[in-house]
């Protein structure tokens, strides 16, 4: 692993804690980390809702790992209303400060390692993990998307960060015009040290056994998405 992040510790300083994970909503409001992940999500609810039909209403449990503020999946519930799907919406944190933030914005939290989820096979309909990944080894990445992989009925989507100096330097410039805190820009740039190629994406994926390829998207953003139902 290259470096820390304050988030790697889920004993850090609960004030600090909850000022990144503001600063992290803001990022990805601002630049992409949001829409990556609904806009591939979006991909699997106009598939349902062409085969139900426009009539048809339907509930589905959507599980995020590493769900910081929730504030992803609460993007993802407000699109999926537009095809006919409401969102149960789970959350799986190690950081007591998140979990308990993020039940305060009405998700349903458990508080858990996301390689050891207590959820049987196929028990969730959509599974997200959006810059999670890169906290992690990279073999010990492979093991949870081949774990997202048997949990998840519809959609399995990970986004995640590409590695770039330019992006480096945006994110840091972006920062302080932002007033965010001296550890969010520290752990900003961090995370994209740790960010991903295509290729190193890609291997990942390959490993863990799953059927699509990685792709980039705007702010320097890699996601990769599937249906282990249809594979």
């Amino acid at each position: 692993m290259i470096g820390t992040e304050l988030l790697d510790d889920p004993r850090a300083d609960p004030i600090l804690v909850g000022r990144e994970l503001r600063d992290i909503a803001r990022l990805n409001a601002l630049f992409g980390g949001t829409r990556a992940v609904v806009r591939e999500l979006e991909r699997f609810f106009e598939h349902r809702k062409r085969e139900t039909g426009d009539g048809k209403r339907e509930t589905w449990t959507l599980l995020d790992v590493g769900t910081g503020l929730g504030d992803i999946p609460r993007a993802a519930a407000a699109a999926a209303r537009t095809y006919g799907i409401t969102l149960r919406l789970l959350g799986i944190e190690l950081n007591r400060t998140a979990a308990r933030l993020a039940h305060a914005g009405e998700l349903t939290m458990i508080l858990a390692d996301g390689g050891s989820l207590p959820l049987a096979p196929r028990s969730m309909d959509a599974i997200v993990a959006s810059q999670v990944l890169h906290h992690l080894p990279r073999a010990v990445a492979v093991r949870w998307i081949a774990a997202f992989d048997r949990l998840a009925r519809h959609a399995v989507v990970l986004a995640d960060l590409r590695r770039s100096r330019a992006a480096m330097a945006g994110v840091w410039a972006a920062s302080v015009g932002l007033a965010m805190s001296g550890v969010t820009r520290h752990d900003a740039v961090m995370s994209l040290k740790r960010g991903y190629t295509k290729a190193e994406f890609d291997d990942m994926l390959r490993q863990a056994g799953v059927p699509t390829v990685a792709r980039y998207r705007r702010g320097a953003r890699i996601v990769a998405a599937w249906s282990p139902s249809t594979a």
